[in-house]
């Protein structure tokens, strides 16, 4: 029997992989924006927009040493630790290969009687 993904009781533990994976998708788009930002900078010939671009630079360093942080805080990023990032790289791949096998979209997709009262009525 498969079993529904859709139902509640089986999505345990999903948000923390999705915590994980959105913090480490902010993390990469963070440094890209700081790379983006920083070649912009170079290129730029106004002393208005170099001044603007400079700030914005700063900010989005801030910002991704901030995620940095907190995701080392949390255990979901071991900078200086190769060989636990390594693990938490294999987990992450060994949970997508696990997701792509599930049968999300199941035949049937009434959920009435799941929940524990009626949807309110508008």
């Amino acid at each position: 029997m498969n079993q529904d993904y859709l139902d509640p009781i089986n999505s345990l533990h999903v948000p923390e992989l999705a915590d994980t994976t959105f913090a480490m998708d902010f993390l990469l788009r963070a440094k890209e924006g700081v790379r983006n930002i920083a070649v912009a900078l170079t290129e730029s010939a106004s002393p208005d927009v170099r001044a603007l671009l400079r700030k914005q630079l700063l900010q989005g360093i801030a910002m991704h040493q901030e995620i940095t942080e907190l995701m080392i805080r949390k255990k979901w990023f071991h900078p200086y630790e190769l060989s636990e990032q390594y693990k938490l790289d294999q987990l992450s791949s060994n949970n997508t290969i696990m997701i792509s096998k599930m049968n999300l979209f199941p035949v049937e997709t009434n959920r009435k009687g799941m929940f524990d009262r009626i949807p309110d009525e508008h």
